[in-house]
């Protein structure tokens, strides 16, 4: 029994997310990612003109006539939603905490998955794999999904991101559009991370909270790690310069990195919420692929 409040939570972010999912976004998120590729479709006799390299020689072989493989446009593709749940998700500031930007991120996709007949999953990870929910179409399981990522009540605080990444990688084997959201506050995940992207269309989604990024000058705090309990007092006044820099540093460094084992970066702060950065990540995305054909 789903308790009321939650019930609430639940439909108001479906009513939301199916709006934000308009007709213009999407047709962004058609150009962006549809017609990925071409997959195998039938051999037949080879005909004057088909390109050579084309050719099945096993079944040329079989048959003592040439053969060649015919491939078709893909039209039909599987998104998959790599959720982090970890404590350190249920930090907020001044705005929406980043788990209520992830959940809203998820439904928008998922929404935009089932109006182009797309197959669409998830899996929810803190240290350890807490839920995960096959690919399949249709609104209830859209439902199932939006309800999954707001009422999840996590077991885990800490985040082991390579085993998430290690458990995908062993329940879908076919090339799956994969939108990994999480704040990337983890270790020892970077082969893993690489070996994913290698063998799927990978968006390292990166949910930021304004002040993770900027310390208020307010004097000394007592900071604590969400996830550790940790707890470090610290004068905000001669450290938060040296803070931001490093800050920025380190995401330039991790967009760097994420774009060159060909996977796609994507930022998105709870500042301006998930629509914004969405229209203009698909639209740069249409933009590059454009250039690329």
């Amino acid at each position: 029994m789903i308790p009321p409040e939650l019930l609430s939570r639940i439909r108001r972010l479906e009513l939301r997310a199916s709006h934000l999912a308009s007709d213009l976004l999407s047709g962004e998120y058609a150009s962006a990612f549809k017609g990925r590729g071409w997959e195998f479709d039938e051999v037949r006799e080879y005909l004057t003109g088909d390109d050579l390299r084309s050719i099945d020689w096993n079944v040329t072989a079989r048959m003592g006539s040439p053969y060649v493989k015919v491939f078709r446009e893909e039209r039909e593709m599987t998104l998959m939603l790599l959720v982090d749940v970890s404590s350190s998700l249920f930090f907020a500031s001044q705005y929406q905490g980043k788990h209520e930007l992830a959940a809203e991120l998820a439904a928008v996709l998922a929404f935009l998955a089932i109006r182009h007949q797309d197959k669409v999953g998830l899996i929810l990870f803190s240290d350890h794999v807490e839920h995960y929910i096959a690919p399949s179409k249709g609104r209830a399981h859209v439902w199932n999904i939006i309800r999954s990522v707001l009422g999840h009540q996590a077991q885990g605080r800490g985040t082991d991101l390579s085993g998430a990444l290690r458990f995908f990688m062993n329940v879908r084997k076919r090339r799956t559009l994969t939108f990994l959201l999480s704040d990337f506050w983890a270790d020892s995940y970077r082969t893993q991370l690489k070996q994913l992207a290698q063998r799927h269309e990978l968006v390292c989604t990166r949910i930021l909270d304004p002040r993770e990024q900027t310390l208020p000058d307010v004097g000394a705090v007592m900071l604590e790690d969400k996830e550790t309990g940790q707890r470090l007092v610290v004068d905000t006044r001669l450290v938060r310069d040296r803070w931001e820099r490093e800050r920025h540093e380190e995401l330039e460094q991790w967009r760097t990195w994420v774009r060159s084992i060909g996977s796609t970066p994507l930022c998105l702060s709870t500042e301006h919420g998930s629509v914004e950065s969405l229209h203009g990540f698909l639209r740069e995305r249409d933009r590059t692929r454009r250039k690329t054909r």
